[in-house]
């Protein structure tokens, strides 16, 4: 057993001698614990205890007496030091009054996988106590250790103020399911991109019958490599039920391990090891959902049967060649989406009749020019075309029919994309993405409930999202709701302090809530997160602190730089033209909104929500503007 202060050199650095006054009073109460459990101190290290016994039982009684001790004088005393601790079980070699051995070095191991005031022990620990100790076990799954050759499957023990806790948590519907990141166990780390691609392919195709309501992946990764247990995970996603899975590829062999576990009673619903060639990797994956399915008592109509069970491709080297683009894609990079292109390109040269590689370029070159203000193709029909193909395939391909209205509703054809949208979420209910950009064509046309609705829901399949969230406060922002968008955007930067736009939205509702001092740090972030791509960034910056600031004289010093150097930056004709607004400059405004508009009505599709054109709605040129978006 190792047993560990938590923080002790931070402890330390604060105050040393009080940190050595506490740690010899630590000593003092946690040596009588081992003795009478028959424990043998073998040695103290700094902080750290190593300690020997005769069974595994009495060194995790001994353990769990331990944190009990601890855990009580810190509610009677409020004392600050809390402990980790490991066990394992196995051969040792006597070194004089030391102790050596794999043994000794997989118990280091264990005991920082342990929370503050938590024991994690050994699949080989386990083994002996899981029937003789009244404290239940919760699998942390098979874990890889520093040095050490097969991972190992570890417990953590639930001390009783744990599972209080969890009697006093709310509920949610064992329907309402998140499917965790897969996690990679292949020798090799390049197969990453696999286990990644096999929990969104699982996501989806669970995500295809109706009576189960699945957490998107957006929200599901933030896990990825998380040490949270599954009643945390489940409070904070509002699930009922949480599926694990492991995988591990070898040449042309997989190995799929999966649980599903209930969060409220932490009990396994299911549990399944699948060994099979690489070329069965579909038919694993239909038999997660149908079991899943069957485990919920959720009845699969005959239409998602069919769906579930219909291979995406033959070609497995299509099929590792389209996770390997979805894998960049979800990066959200410019470089990892070009490259994910490639891999499409790739995958469909395999196999032209693969839908879902046709659905990945199209949206390549959908988010470039959407989100990042580069193009992959400057020819708008590519995207069409290799969605027409896509659905010619499988007309029924909810992904496909969503990305098309992200499409239409790029190009301004609003009625075409609302027919795709709820064509989308006709045929898959639980795609977070299609609601929310549904909600952006509902919010164009000021149908501000429908829009509300829309993004709601979306926000409940992937609550964790940057961008869905980045909508959200975007829709209680164009309402003029200005302290609910900051509260929003507020705790989503806290959640993705990486992620750009959310940076800038917030210096708007900084500025609307006229907290200036907040602005620009924003601004600045934002800038810095974006400068990699863009090498004039800067002048963003300049231009949008004093405008969020007040300052014309400020905007109308930068702004003409900002328009020589435009495409060198993630604004657009747009974004420019607001300013020239903002400064009285209406003639060149509306200039400069036509150029925006020649380069496509989807550029400016937002113009009724726009406060700064709240001056303009009168002009002629504006209510032309509206009709030739049909938004009259």
């Amino acid at each position: 057993m190792y047993t560990d202060i938590v923080g002790y050199t931070s402890l330390t650095q604060r105050d040393e001698s009080s940190t050595l006054q506490a740690l010899e009073k630590h000593r003092s109460l946690l040596r009588p614990h081992f003795s009478s459990h028959g424990g043998r101190e073998i040695k103290t290290i700094g902080d750290a205890f190593l300690v020997e016994f005769q069974s595994a039982l009495d060194a995790v009684l001994c353990a769990i007496a331990v944190q009990q001790m601890m855990h009580d004088r810190k509610v009677a005393r409020g004392e600050a030091i809390s402990l980790r601790i490991g066990i394992h079980v196995g051969d040792v070699v006597e070194n004089g009054s030391d102790i050596l051995g794999d043994a000794v070095n997989i118990a280091a191991r264990i005991y920082p996988l342990a929370e503050p005031g938590g024991i994690c022990i050994s699949d080989e620990a386990y083994k002996q106590v899981r029937n003789k100790s009244d404290l239940p076990f919760v699998s942390l799954g098979e874990t890889p250790l520093k040095n050490v050759t097969t991972p190992i499957e570890v417990f953590k023990v639930q001390m009783p103020w744990e599972r209080s806790a969890t009697v006093q948590s709310p509920t949610f519907a064992t329907n309402r399911i998140a499917i965790l990141p897969f996690r990679n166990m292949s020798p090799d780390p390049s197969d990453e991109y696999f286990a990644e691609g096999m929990t969104e392919e699982v996501i989806s195709t669970v995500s295809g019958i109706s009576g189960l309501e699945v957490i998107s992946r957006t929200s599901v990764m933030n896990y990825k490599g998380s040490a949270k247990n599954v009643e945390e995970i489940g409070k904070e996603l509002k699930v009922g039920s949480v599926l694990e899975g492991r995988f591990r590829k070898a040449g042309n062999k997989i190995r799929v391990t999966t649980q599903l576990i209930e969060v409220a009673k932490d009990r396994h619903l299911w549990a399944q090891n699948y060994d099979r060639n690489l070329d069965d990797v579909f038919e694993v994956q239909s038999d997660i959902a149908r079991q899943v399915a069957d485990a919920l008592r959720v009845r699969i109509l005959t239409p998602e049967k069919e769906r579930i069970e219909r291979r995406p491709t033959e070609s497995t080297t299509a099929y590792a060649l389209y996770l390997k683009g979805r894998y960049l894609w979800n990066k959200r990079v410019v470089e990892d989406i070009k490259n994910a292109a490639e891999y499409f390109l790739r995958a469909i040269a395999e196999d032209p009749d693969f839908a879902l590689g046709h659905v990945g370029l199209a949206d390549c070159i959908l988010v470039l020019p959407g989100n990042l203000g580069i193009e992959i193709d400057p020819n708008p029909e590519r995207v069409r075309n290799e969605l027409d193909k896509a659905l010619a395939i499988d007309p029924n391909l909810a992904e496909a029919h969503a990305s098309k209205g992200l499409m239409f509703s790029i190009n301004g054809n609003l009625k075409d994309a609302e027919l795709e949208f709820e064509r989308a979420i006709e045929l898959k209910p639980g795609y977070a993405f299609a609601h929310m950009w549904y909600h952006l064509v509902l919010a164009y046309q000021t149908r501000w409930d429908e829009a509300l609705a829309q993004i709601e829901r979306a926000v409940e399949l992937d609550p964790l999202s940057p961008v869905v969230n980045l909508d959200l406060g975007g829709y209680y922002f164009q309402r003029r709701d200005y302290a609910k968008a900051l509260d929003i955007w507020k705790r989503m930067a806290e959640l993705h302090p990486d992620y750009a736009d959310g940076h800038f939205w917030l210096s708007w509702a900084y500025a609307r809530m006229k907290m200036y001092d907040e602005i620009e740090k924003e601004v600045s972030t934002y800038c810095e997160l974006r400068k990699v791509s863009f090498p004039h960034q800067d002048l963003i910056g300049k231009v949008w602190t004093a405008f969020l600031k007040d300052d014309k004289q400020g905007v109308r010093t930068t702004l003409p730089q900002l328009e020589v150097r435009l495409k060198e930056t993630s604004w657009s004709e747009y974004e420019v033209a607001d300013m020239h607004f903002y400064l009285g400059d209406v003639d060149e405004g509306f200039q400069w909104l036509e150029r925006a508009y020649s380069k496509g009505r989807g550029t400016i599709i937002g113009i009724r929500a726009d406060e700064i054109l709240d001056g303009v709605r009168n002009d002629p040129r504006y209510l032309d503007l509206v009709k030739r978006l049909g938004l009259d």
